[in-house]
């Protein structure tokens, strides 16, 4: 495995300090400094509560890098997960948990696309999905992916091999309704024809 470039932030130079002690003791882990010029490949945030100060900062750094951040903290609301997942946070430790084992297992993890999350916390955002789902996206016709009840069964009618007219003569729609659906498809998520829209629903898993 390639070398780990992690930037550590803390909210008390001697939290900071433990925790890149632990990280730099790893053979695959390179600690990078703030104002390094090296780009590093995993942020590890430590605080003790998500402020508004706290939440601006990952916003704006999960804005300027794209890159996975490790969150420790001492106590987190479970309104303020999905925020946390929508600013690249992969991995959240509880600091009373935090050991060596511990952060350099969530670092390697973020950085080969994993993810660590307490079973307390997994199961908080799963039920905040399911209720985003139940309450905002199906009452509005859309699904998780973006894309709306509508579209899915005409891109399902597409993957079965239906042109538009058999497509629109199966919804009792019109050819042009049809058409319209399938061309915002391919506008919305810049795709160049109908087999590569197929093929990205396929991707999305939506059919």
């Amino acid at each position: 495995m390639a070398m780990v470039r992690v930037q550590v932030r803390a909210s008390d130079a001697l939290v900071a300090e433990g925790l890149t002690s632990y990280l730099s003791g790893h053979p695959e882990i390179t600690v990078v400094g703030e104002n390094s010029h090296d780009v590093a490949d995993v942020l590890v945030l430590e605080t003790d509560r998500l402020s508004f100060e706290v939440m601006a900062k990952m916003r704006h750094l999960a804005a300027t890098v794209d890159r996975p951040t490790v969150l420790v903290i001492s106590e987190i609301d479970e309104s303020q997960l999905l925020v946390l997942v929508e600013n690249r946070v992969v991995a959240i430790l509880p600091r009373v948990t935090v050991n060596r084992e511990r952060i350099v297992h969530s670092v390697l993890a973020a950085a080969s696309g994993g993810s660590v999350m307490p079973a307390r916390v997994m199961g908080d955002l799963l039920g905040q999905i399911r209720r985003m789902q139940r309450e905002i996206l199906e009452p509005n016709g859309l699904t998780p992916s973006g894309l709306t009840s509508r579209e899915i069964e005409v891109l399902r009618l597409m993957a079965d091999g239906m042109d538009t007219n058999q497509i629109a003569e199966n919804m009792r729609y019109s050819v042009r309704t049809v058409k319209t659906i399938i061309y915002g498809v391919m506008d919305r998520y810049q795709l160049r024809n109908r087999s590569h829209v197929v093929a990205y629903a396929v991707r999305a898993g939506v059919i």
